[in-house]
């Protein structure tokens, strides 16, 4: 009767006994029975239906009620054409009346898939005895469905459930008598409402919502009706719908000033792989290095927003002190105390050598104008070896750094070795900005256990100030592309994957294998994600595209703002070039968080045709929702149509 396997380590969720209630058919000895037991090894250990026609069902009936948090699918050993390729789960305290509890669907492999079902309305767990399953498509075409096991788990203690079914039970009561309350105004039986309500004491909607059909539908006060909406409108009242609304980019490409007789000299030239940083209160963006093709560049430049004007820092601040030429590395700024650090750098092969492979470490003081050399060597002094494509991120609170990933740069004989070895990853480091020391966090695994990390190169990481967690997602490791997504707390020191990067419908996240920029807004709870243009040439031809994607941190939702597929080629008379910046890779992006402003400078086009091209072109980007004073004009308008027409039809 009950479903096998281990029981889950969190004491209050445990697996739940369940018994076959009612299915729509079964084929053969493939019997609805078959999925209480895990069998992967035998192929006749499932059940399958007769048909594809729908609707196609499971109805399992829990010994007693309980909430019910997660299903788990078993499959075969090998691939199947009937594996369930879209299906969704149904719960309720009867069958006869269902809410749907989720939407999804399995890989075609031989790994179980655990689901996590809805349990809450309003944050109050609700209780089920019945659990429906509805096969949708399998993964072969017209071919009937099977499910191989099935294990539900969660809550079933009375003392824990009772509470929830009373509260259940009052909710859709309370639910059902709104839906009268709602019709019989709808229908202009007043009486009947009056009385339903006093008798109930039930709220149909908020006060100002009472108020305003009152005011709008029963006496035809418009003014007062404007004036109702106004208070609404600056009580904040909208702030929460707003909140809820899609983002629409606008992208501007930002045209400097410049000074006469500077030519081209007054702002920085093309150039992949440089660094960038703004400090958001003085809204200066910095700029530093790169590769312009040619050559690994070692200016360094601020813009100022206000201005709108580059200024020239230094032409090559290793003259000054500073870090020499370089590429691929990584800064980081300290708002608080006005400072900017570089870390890592790459090399080439040819230029390898045992001098040339230390990591030198760089601060730059934005008041005094100076650079200082941190450390020659930062793997000598317990940090990482010298690395690219690494991330790094500020702590400013308490003056930390923490770095992660990058591949680490080796000495070799030959290229030939080079191709040999396998590629090296740094770990998480994290760098105590005061004492000037060191300190390993977690070294490169390969997920191992739940506090293990595995680096990678190419990836994204932030640091959210006001939860104090990183988050790290993406990136590749040799010629695996990674989907997982994490988060690190720095001060417990503890790992929280946010998602394994298997249990995931593919539109619904950014795609791997793409460059991706990201930034964070704290205040927001958001992270922003530009993905551009695929490293991988093979990648690279077959869909160009730039797409720009919003991660909810409370909500653990993905959003696509926007996607641009080849817009320039499907309509030649429209340039993509003044609409937004075309897809590359190699560009930086950094965010304004206090004017909620995007810049982006510079990268690599992948033109085929011409490898050494690098751009120079430097944009803004604005996300915009709808507006306080927008919303307010359109109720504005509503309202007056509404008076005019009730004006037209009495005339």
């Amino acid at each position: 009767m009950a479903a096998g396997g281990a029981v889950s380590a969190t004491p209050e969720c445990r697996l739940l006994p369940y018994a076959l209630h009612k299915w729509s058919s079964f084929s053969s000895t493939y019997l609805p029975e078959n999925i209480l037991v895990d069998k992967p090894n035998d192929q006749s250990s499932r059940w399958s239906s007769e048909s594809n026609y729908p609707p196609q069902y499971l109805i399992l009936k829990l010994e007693r009620p309980a909430i019910v948090q997660n299903i788990t699918f078993g499959k075969y050993e090998k691939t199947h054409v009937c594996n369930l390729k879209k299906f969704k789960v149904f719960g309720g305290m009867n069958e006869e009346n269902m809410t749907e509890l989720l939407s999804s669907g399995l890989k075609n492999d031989y790994n179980k898939e655990t689901f996590t079902l809805k349990h809450k309305i309003d944050e109050q767990m609700f209780p089920c005895r019945f659990i429906k399953i509805v096969p949708l498509l399998s993964w072969g075409p017209s071919f009937n469905f099977s499910i191989w096991y099935v294990e539900l788990s969660g809550i079933d203690d009375p003392d824990v459930v009772q509470p929830c079914l009373n509260w259940y039970s009052k909710y859709r009561e309370q639910e059902a008598i709104r839906l009268c309350l709602k019709h019989f105004r709808q229908h202009n039986y007043t009486e009947a409402f009056e009385s339903l309500q006093k008798k109930t004491k039930i709220a149909l909607e908020h006060p100002m919502l009472t108020d305003l059909h009152d005011k709008l539908v029963l006496k035809g006060d418009f003014d007062a009706c404007e004036e109702l909406i106004e208070k609404a409108v600056n009580d904040g009242l909208f702030n929460q719908y707003i909140s809820q609304q899609e983002y629409k980019p606008r992208w501007s490409q930002i045209i400097p000033k410049s000074t006469k007789g500077d030519g081209e000299d007054n702002r920085p030239g093309m150039r992949g792989g440089h660094q960038m940083v703004i400090d958001v209160q003085t809204e200066t963006v910095y700029l530093f290095g790169g590769w312009d093709g040619t050559q690994d560049l070692a200016d360094f430049w601020a813009y100022s927003v206000k201005e709108n004007q580059w200024t020239c820092i230094s032409r090559d601040t290793e003259k000054e002190n500073g870090p020499s030429a370089r590429s691929c590395h990584k800064m980081c700024i300290d708002i608080q105390r006005r400072q900017i650090y570089t870390l890592g750098r790459y090399l080439d092969s040819s230029v390898r050598n045992s001098k040339s492979l230390k990591s030198d470490f760089y601060r730059y003081d934005i008041d005094t104008n100076t650079w200082m050399l941190l450390s020659e060597d930062t793997a000598a002094d317990g940090g990482p070896k010298l690395v690219f494509d690494h991330q790094m991120c500020m702590d400013s609170e308490k003056h930390m750094i923490y770095t992660f990933g990058g591949r680490i740069l080796t000495c070799n004989g030959s290229v030939d070795d080079s191709r040999a070895s396998e590629p090296q990853f740094s770990g998480l480091f994290a760098f105590n900005c005061q004492c000037q020391t060191w300190k390993l966090l977690r070294e490169d695994s390969c997920n191992a256990g739940p506090e293990d990390i595995q680096s990678r190169i190419g990836h994204c990481m932030l640091f959210h100030s006001k939860n104090r967690c990183l988050y790290v997602f993406g990136g590749q490791r040799s010629k695996t592309y990674l989907n997982d997504f994490f988060s690190y707390d720095v001060d417990s020191d503890h790992v929280d994957i946010i998602s394994d990067g298997t249990k995931k419908d593919s539109g619904m996240v950014p795609m791997t294998g793409f460059t991706q920029r990201a930034t964070i807004d704290p205040e927001l709870n958001e992270i922003h994600v530009l993905s551009g243009l695929s490293k991988d040439k093979e990648k690279r031809e077959e869909n160009v595209r730039n797409s720009f994607w919003i991660y909810d941190i409370v909500r653990n939702s993905w959003s696509c703002v926007y996607k641009n597929d080849q817009a320039a080629k499907d309509n030649p008379s429209k340039s993509l070039q003044e609409e937004e910046p075309c897809p590359r890779f190699a560009h930086q992006l950094v965010y304004d968080e206090l004017h909620k402003v995007h810049y982006l400078f510079g990268g690599n086009p992948g033109k085929s045709c011409s490898p050494k091209m690098r751009l120079d072109d430097f944009w803004s980007l604005k996300l915009c929702r709808p507006s306080k004073d927008y919303l307010l004009r359109h109720c504005k308008y509503l309202i007056r149509k509404h008076r005019m027409v009730q004006s037209e039809d009495r005339s």
